[in-house]
């Protein structure tokens, strides 16, 4: 029995981080073999003593049994085509334009990716383009910084895809131009009226006083230079008996005297959402757009718009929100948390956000996969962040894990000295599979370093083995060198370490994880030849991302196991 299950189990472990699932391996036995299903019993029964051997070893070990004893196991088996996006209608190939509108209250978050990357990858689907529209109207809810952050992150998360960008307060002539002539055609007038007031006549499906006004022009220019803020706002004219009391002459731009961090105090009358939208669309000739479906009744108020101009308006797609049960990612309460001083900035490795998920490790690939994976759909999804995590990344490790070489770090680490061990010139490959990519050398001889956990759980007159090196015990409190041969670990010993020989050569090393503690510790000699930006595996640790040197310390970001 053990025979049959051990090849199933070290694939398992060998695939997840060195940490075999007993459900998943089950799965995998009955899948293979569906004659064991009536022996399930027997497969449980054995199946935790496999594990917990199997997970104990490196997955280099792992790798190394599982080519000698099931190397059929190993062979790629024909991937699955990647997922398509489903057609878009009214499209043409190369001529969708579309675009994603964030605003500059801060910087992208994960909450942004799913629906950014929705337009990004129709774009490329039908050799389209790709614009970003900075919705910066709004001066009272604006991070300077954020403009080009956006820009950066949005670059990054497409990767390259974005062909324009555009600032809308940088645009108040054009929406100007436009407002005075739909007030110049009499679809638009100036409003004065107290809002309670004007409410009450809208729910009577009544005109206000201001509708038909015949110094609208004269009105609306005071809008500019005399009425204050609250005073004045300008109003469609649409169907007053319309079905839906929003629809009822809703505003197009309003008064505000408030510093635009910008454009500082030029302007004072500021289009609102659906009006710049509306104009934005039109001029930029967008083909498509693809939102979150809270803006369907944002398309009948700009459809108003567009036909008071005599436009055509863009296909419109609309999407199910991503809900996070556990995750807050808002940019106005995360901007004062880090002007509070409780984060350090947009890049806290504690944050959601896309310029801490970058020095984390994680990669544009990673969002996209999970974007296919979701596809263009108006159903809405409740994900805690460890079930998004998950997915994320495991899609993240099917990009980084092929270039990710493998080395040894051994925090809090604590020196044993292992009596009568050999001097030793010890080999080991950077990638398992990969031996062209080259090896790490270490000389040992008595003295190691291995993690404070792994001390802490050492018993005496129990076979430990030094991964790819030795095999010891330990007796009255020391430990004496018992044999160099796998083998004779292999069916009596309890658990395989990492390690680190005691030399003046290793690498003092600091990891910072995604709760904000510091991990320290020793890592090799070999660590010295990365590169700031470079991706590694910790054996036995998870992948993390050299972020930065200080002098001889070598400060890592965590990304994920």
């Amino acid at each position: 029995m053990k025979e049959i299950i051990l090849p199933y189990v070290l694939l398992n472990a060998f695939k997840h981080d060195g940490k075999a699932s007993a459900g998943a391996v089950i799965g995998a036995i009955i899948g293979a073999l569906p004659e064991y299903k009536a022996k399930i019993k027997e497969v449980q029964k054995e199946l935790p003593s496999i594990i917990e051997e199997v997970n104990s070893l490196s997955q280099t070990e792992q790798l190394r049994r599982l080519e000698e004893i099931a190397p059929q196991l190993l062979e790629e088996k024909p991937k699955e085509k990647k997922t398509e996006l489903k057609e878009l209608p009214n499209a043409v190939k190369g001529k969708v334009v579309m675009r994603m509108a964030p605003n500059p209250s801060g910087t992208l978050h994960i909450g942004h990716a799913y629906v950014m990357l929705l337009n990004s990858e129709y774009c490329k689907k039908y050799d389209g383009k790709m614009l970003i529209r900075l919705e910066d109207t709004n001066p009272s809810n604006i991070d300077p910084e954020a403009y080009e952050m956006i820009i950066e992150d949005a670059q990054w998360l497409t990767k390259g895809n974005i062909a324009q960008v555009f600032v809308q307060s940088e645009r108040l002539e054009i929406y100007n131009k436009y407002a005075e002539k739909l007030v110049k055609d009499e679809k638009a007038y100036v409003c004065t009226c107290d809002p309670d007031a004007w409410k009450e006549l809208m729910a009577k499906k009544e005109a206000c006083p201001c509708r038909e006004m015949h110094n609208q022009n004269k009105r609306f220019h005071a809008m500019f230079v005399q009425y204050k803020a609250g005073e004045a706002v300008l109003r469609l004219k649409t169907d007053l008996a319309h079905k839906n009391p929003a629809m009822r002459d809703f505003p197009l731009m309003r008064i505000n005297d408030e510093e635009h961090p910008k454009t500082k105090n030029k302007h004072r009358v500021w289009p609102l959402m659906n009006f710049s939208v509306a104009i934005d669309d039109h001029e930029m000739g967008i083909t498509h757009t693809i939102r979150g479906k809270e803006h369907i009744d944002n398309e009948k108020k700009q459809q108003f718009i567009f036909d008071a101009f005599g436009w055509k308006m863009a296909t419109n797609l609309y999407t199910g929100r991503i809900n996070f049960t556990d995750l807050a990612i808002s940019k106005t309460k995360t901007k004062k948390l880090i002007d509070d001083g409780v984060y350090s900035g947009w890049d806290d490795i504690r944050l959601p956000f896309f310029r801490a998920l970058k020095r984390r490790g994680y990669t544009p690939d990673a969002f996209i996969r999970y974007t296919y994976e979701v596809g263009l759909t108006q159903n809405d999804k409740t994900v805690s962040a460890e079930e998004y995590f998950k997915n994320i990344n495991a899609f993240n490790k099917d990009v980084i894990d092929k270039d990710a070489n493998r080395y040894f770090f051994i925090d809090e680490p604590k020196e044993i000295s292992i009596q009568d061990a050999p001097p030793q010139n010890v080999d080991m490959e950077l990638y398992p599979d990969a031996p062209k990519r080259g090896k790490r050398n270490f000389k040992t001889d008595t003295e190691f370093y291995i993690t404070g956990a792994d001390y802490d759980a050492l018993h005496a007159d129990t076979l430990y083995r030094l991964m790819d090196c030795l095999n010891f015990e330990k007796r009255g409190g020391k430990f004496f060198f018992h044999s160099l041969e796998y083998e004779k670990y292999k069916n009596k010993g309890a658990k395989i370490m990492h390690w680190l020989p005691k030399t003046r050569d290793l690498v003092q090393v600091e990891v910072l994880m995604p709760d904000g503690s510091k991990r320290i510790g020793f890592g090799e000699a070999t660590l010295k030849k990365l590169y700031v930006g470079d991706i590694v595996q910790f054996e036995r640790f998870g992948f993390c991302r050299l972020d930065e040197r200080k002098g001889s310390k070598m400060v890592f970001w965590f990304g994920h196991r």
